[in-house]
């Protein structure tokens, strides 16, 4: 059977073939345009025990289409479908049997594709370029792919696999699709852009597994709070509101530890412990955190705690997450340990409260369409004011205090 499936007789000796568990790739018609945005050029698929892939062509000028309704239902009879990115894939086919190789054993791509990136060099103006590039060469390039990608296939799912494949997977997934409103004017003087609408992409496959944000070259988890360029992202709805935990970090590890403040305003227990203003507290408690406790504030109650924490941490071969993720201790230094702990932690309650809000959201007009790391945007519907008072409950659930803030733009927004 030739590797190039180009009509329905062909497609189903393909489907009579029963490869029960395949990788998956899918090749989008332009690799610049966001997955939310995009479109397929061409299907690969391949059974793990297989010894060949086949290349299905949706929408390509060497080869006759397949209609995509086929393919799709042709996927759905698989039992596991292995892909390099679930989130990802999701933008163009929902489809339940999605497993991301990446959390089931970290893999470093190396495939070489000259021809693509001669391609995509001599014309970087032009759209759908895969479209255009050999279709042979997409068929080569998957291989390669395969070939990196097969002594996952086989492997046991580790104990994190449920909640990154099927949690954090989809949630990431839900606010990219939703995208942001912008002034077009305003994101093109800022960013250089021109458009109504702009699109995140989180990438969860980090060191420390805080997930990223940035596509084309804006970073959207770090975005300028001085340079005025926020003032471009503007709600659909009425207004933005954001939902910020306080002192989150903190919060995080008090609750890891054990330690109860004394007062609701974690930064005003610090400063009645230093004996400093607020301000200053902030920025020593911070200070420790992340870089390791000072001497005159060791025997404190609450670092005393941490510290306890962290000799039990560091006395393990691995400490186990919240998530269920797995770090190496040996490796590590304690405080290096600990922020990895705490941003493992942090993702791990995120996830489960985007989850919620997404539920809540799911039959309303107010959306979800921004998240870094403690601050959550909603773009709000006016009427819809009883959806907020139940999207802040389930910050309450975890015992997280909030602030709040709103505004008719990203740049203008203002505490309640």
């Amino acid at each position: 059977m030739f590797w190039l499936i180009e009509n329905k007789e062909k497609l189903e000796e393909l489907r009579e073939k029963k490869l029960g568990k395949v990788f998956v790739e899918l090749i989008p018609l332009d690799n610049k345009v966001h997955p939310s945005q995009n479109d397929i050029s061409c299907v690969y698929i391949r059974g793990i025990k297989d010894s060949k892939g086949y290349l299905l062509p949706i929408n390509h000028h060497e080869a006759f289409p397949i209609d995509i309704r086929d393919i799709y239902s042709l996927l759905q009879q698989y039992e596991e479908i292995f892909v390099r990115d679930k989130k990802e894939f999701l933008h163009y086919m929902i489809l339940r049997q999605l497993s991301d190789t990446h959390f089931i054993s970290p893999t470093d791509i190396q495939v070489d594709t000259p021809t693509q990136n001669h391609y995509y060099r001599k014309h970087p103006n032009l759209k759908n370029l895969n479209t255009i590039i050999p279709i042979v060469k997409h068929y080569e390039y998957c291989e390669q792919l395969y070939s990196q990608l097969k002594h996952t296939f086989n492997l046991p799912k580790p104990a994190w696999f449920e909640f990154y494949n099927n949690k954090a997977t989809h949630v990431f997934w839900w606010i990219e699709q939703e995208g942001i409103k912008t002034n077009p004017d305003l994101f093109d003087k800022y960013f250089g852009v021109e458009t109504d609408k702009t699109y995140t992409q989180f990438n969860l496959k980090t060191l420390t597994t805080r997930p990223s944000n940035t596509f084309n070259g804006i970073n959207y988890a770090a975005l300028d709070k001085k340079s005025g360029c926020r003032e471009a992202l503007i709600p659909e709805n009425d207004f933005f509101l954001e939902i910020d935990i306080s002192a989150y970090h903190p919060t995080l590890l008090a609750q890891m530890v054990g330690y109860k403040f004394g007062s609701e305003d974690i930064h005003q227990s610090f400063a009645d412990m230093y004996g400093v203003d607020y301000k200053t507290a902030k920025e020593l408690t911070f200070k420790q955190l992340y870089g390791g406790v000072f001497e005159e504030y060791k025997e404190l109650d609450f670092f005393k705690k941490v510290e306890e924490y962290m000799e039990e941490a560091t006395s393990q071969e691995t400490f186990v997450c919240q998530s269920k993720f797995e770090f190496k201790t040996g490796d590590k230094k304690k405080q290096t340990l600990l922020n990895y702990i705490l941003q493992n932690t942090e993702t791990y309650y995120n996830v489960l409260i985007l989850e919620e809000i997404i539920r809540e959201l799911k039959e309303s007009k107010t959306r979800i369409v921004h998240y870094t790391y403690d601050s959550f945007l909603l773009d709000v519907d006016k009427t819809e004011r009883e959806i907020v008072e139940n999207i802040k409950n389930i910050f309450k659930k975890y015992d997280f205090n909030i602030k709040i803030a709103y505004g008719v733009n990203y740049h203008s927004l203002e505490p309640i």
